[in-house]
């Protein structure tokens, strides 16, 4: 079985496939560089994309988390949840939930050990988020990821003030460095003028 350090291999592959396979399933599609996608499929690849520039030196399990971050989460809609922020948070904590438990399914059938399957499904969960910096890194990609493939369908709905709430909001969960990255996610002018305005000083 392959543990915490040992170096990426055949199993890290088969569980990238695995994840991959499952978010391809997704009805929703995006439309993101150029090239429409499912939508949870697109989020676990440019998650892990932004882990590993975030963290050049990410792991198996850093890497793996990113990819399964949104494992499935069409599955479990919004509107089942009543609205407002309190059903939002319950919401978001499910999704969480569901996704460190289908994904350690994957993991077992790729090979995975359980110190690296309990470090995955605890950086899917975001547990210890103030102390960890591998669940810092996660939030970090999960909001890069959102600013990337969702702001832009956001604008036209939500009114100007929502709008700058909801960045400045997404913006305290990052870390400086992700901050920072923002400027490099090509953008329209719309939402580059939002993010200016709600992340100026």
């Amino acid at each position: 079985m392959r543990g915490l350090n040992d170096a990426p291999g055949a199993a890290y592959a088969e569980a990238v496939a695995a994840i991959d396979a499952a978010n391809a399933r997704d009805p929703n599609v995006v439309v993101v560089r150029g090239a429409a996608r499912p939508l949870a499929l697109c989020h676990g690849e440019l998650a892990t994309e932004w882990v590993e520039r975030l963290v050049p030196d990410a792991g198996d399990a850093l890497r793996l988390a990113a990819r399964a971050h949104h494992l499935r989460r069409w599955e479990l809609a919004r509107n089942e949840y009543p609205e407002g922020r309190a059903g939002y948070l319950r919401w978001r904590k499910d999704q969480k939930a569901r996704h460190a438990a289908d994904v350690a399914a994957l993991l077992v059938d790729a090979g995975y050990g359980a110190d690296v399957i309990e470090r995955v499904q605890a950086l899917v969960r975001r547990d210890r988020l103030a102390s960890d910096p591998g669940a810092q890194a996660i939030e970090d990609a999960a909001c890069l990821v959102f600013i990337e493939t969702q702001l832009a369908a956001m604008t036209p709905k939500l009114d100007h003030e929502h709008l700058l709430d909801v960045i400045r909001k997404t913006a305290r969960k990052m870390s400086p460095a992700a901050i920072g990255a923002v400027a490099t996610i090509e953008l329209g002018g719309a939402e580059r003028a939002l993010l200016a305005e709600a992340l100026g000083p």
